[in-house]
Parts: structure tokens; C-alpha cells; sequence
């Protein structure tokens, strides 16, 4: 299946096809996945620990990164390619998680902040 029609080298040996590996072509080559259509990985160079994917195409990502190519941010983390973590206070924020672009958390009723760290005054409430 990984091998290219007739073609074999001076030894008698078949040759693989792009991105197939082994000694009978029966597996993908490294930074490639999902025999017998091996694709390269293309991991993200920033959000990934290595070049290399698993058999179905998922990249290791560092903590703060997530997706197949480790190419987005993280739940509680935000500002691709940075990806930053949101820092919401546990208290005021209703889930940990921010906006992924601003950074922004989602403040319970009656917080406020970046952070959802502050207290609503009356001239929050009430802007004149």
C-alpha cells in the first residue's frame, strides 16, 4: 500500500511513496500521520513541543496552547501566538476562562475588571 508501483532500487528493495517509512513502507515517517495517507503534521512551531504528531495527526502542545496543530490558545489562556493566561479571579469570574482575543474574563453580576477583580461602584452602574 506504501510502496510506489514497480519501483525498487539496486538491491530489489521497493520504494516508499512521499511520507512513508519501514523496511515494507507500512508505516508513516516521522512529522507525518494517518497511514496509509501519511500528511505531514504541520504542528505549530510556537504552541508545539516537537515536529512530530501522533497516528491521527495530534500535535504535543505545550500547556498553554491546544488544537490538533497546537495552534490556538488554551482554555484559560488568551492572544495567539502569545497565549497569555487570563489571570481571573476565581471569585468574581464566572468560569476561569477570558475572551481569547482582549483577554477580557467574564465578570459575575456585580464585578468588574479585566480581571473580574473589582467590586461595581454606583458610577460603573451609572455613567453621567
Amino acid at each position: 500500500v506504501g510502496t510506489q508501483p514497480e519501483v525498487c532500487d539496486f538491491l530489489g528493495r521497493c520504494l516508499c511513496r512521499s511520507g512513508v517509512a519501514g523496511l515494507q513502507c507500512d508505516s508513516c515517517q516521522p512529522g507525518h500521520h494517518s497511514f496509509p495517507a501519511c500528511q505531514e503534521c504541520n504542528c505549530d512551531a510556537i504552541g508545539s513541543v516537537e515536529s512530530t504528531c501522533g497516528p491521527r495527526g495530534q500535535c504535543l502542545c505545550h500547556s498553554n496552547y491546544a488544537g490538533l496543530r497546537c495552534d490556538q490558545c488554551a482554555p484559560g489562556y488568551y492572544s495567539y501566538p502569545s497565549c497569555l493566561s487570563c489571570q481571573c479571579s476565581p471569585v468574581g469570574s464566572q468560569h476561569g476562562t477570558c475572551e481569547l482575543t482582549s483577554g477580557q474574563c467574564e465578570c459575575r453580576k456585580g464585578v468588574t475588571g479585566q480581571r473580574c477583580d473589582r467590586c461595581v461602584s454606583a458610577a460603573d452602574s451609572f455613567p453621567y
